[in-house]
C-alpha cells in the first residue's frame, strides 16, 4: 500500500507517504518509533504484554489482518509516523448484541514532533481505516489518554465516536473510542 499526501486530499508540504512496514528495516524504525512514543507516554505498558509485541513485531500487525504503516518523507525518505492495525476479540460484555461483527483495533499512533503539522497523522489515521475496510473489519475501536486531546480531536473529526471500556486497561483517564466501518 502506498498513499501519497496528495492522495489522502492533504495540503501536506513538502509531501510524505505511507506504505506497510515489510522489511527488516522497516520493522526498525516500527521499533525506534513504538519506542519514542512508549517513552513519551512514560507510563507502565506491561498489561499490554508491550515488550513481546516489540521483540516479535510485526506479530499482531502482520497482514492481511494487521497492518503496521509508516509515513515517510517522500523527498528523504525520514520516518515521520506509524500506526498499527490488529484484530481484535471482545469479551461477551462489550460484543453482546453484535454476533458476527468482526473487530479490529487500532494502535500506536505517533508522529515525530518534526512531523507535526503536516497532516501526517490524520492520513494515517485514514490509511489504516482504509486498510480496515478493505480486510473486512466492521468496527475500530481504540483507546487514548484524556491528555491527549488533540488526538481525540483528531479521531472525533474522523468520525470516531466514545464508547464504553472494551477491555482491561488498568490505566486511568482512559478515552475509548469506536468507529463503524464500511
Amino acid at each position: 500500500m502506498g498513499l501519497s499526501s496528495d492522495s489522502a486530499g492533504l495540503d501536506a508540504s513538502p509531501s510524505f507517504r505511507i506504505s506497510q512496514a515489510s522489511t527488516p528495516e522497516d520493522l526498525a524504525a516500527v521499533a525506534d518509533i513504538f519506542t519514542a512514543y512508549t517513552q513519551w507516554l512514560d507510563l507502565d505498558l506491561t498489561f499490554q504484554n508491550y515488550a513481546e509485541e516489540l521483540a516479535k513485531l510485526p506479530g499482531k500487525y502482520v497482514p492481511p489482518t494487521g497492518a503496521l504503516l509508516l509515513a515517510r518523507d517522500s523527498t528523504s525518505g525520514e520516518v515521520l509516523g506509524c500506526i498499527a492495525l490488529r484484530p481484535l476479540t471482545l469479551g461477551p460484555d462489550y460484543a453482546a448484541g453484535r454476533d458476527g461483527v468482526r473487530f479490529c483495533e487500532i494502535k500506536r499512533l505517533y508522529t515525530y514532533p518534526a512531523a507535526r503539522g503536516r497532516g501526517v497523522a490524520r492520513a494515517l489515521v485514514r490509511a489504516v481505516i482504509a486498510t480496515a475496510e478493505l480486510e473486512g473489519y466492521q468496527e475500530a475501536l481504540l483507546d487514548t489518554l484524556a491528555k491527549m486531546v488533540p488526538a481525540i480531536q483528531l479521531y472525533k473529526s474522523e468520525g470516531f465516536v466514545e464508547t464504553e471500556r472494551y477491555y482491561g486497561n488498568p490505566l486511568e483517564n482512559v478515552v475509548y473510542m469506536t468507529k463503524k466501518l464500511g
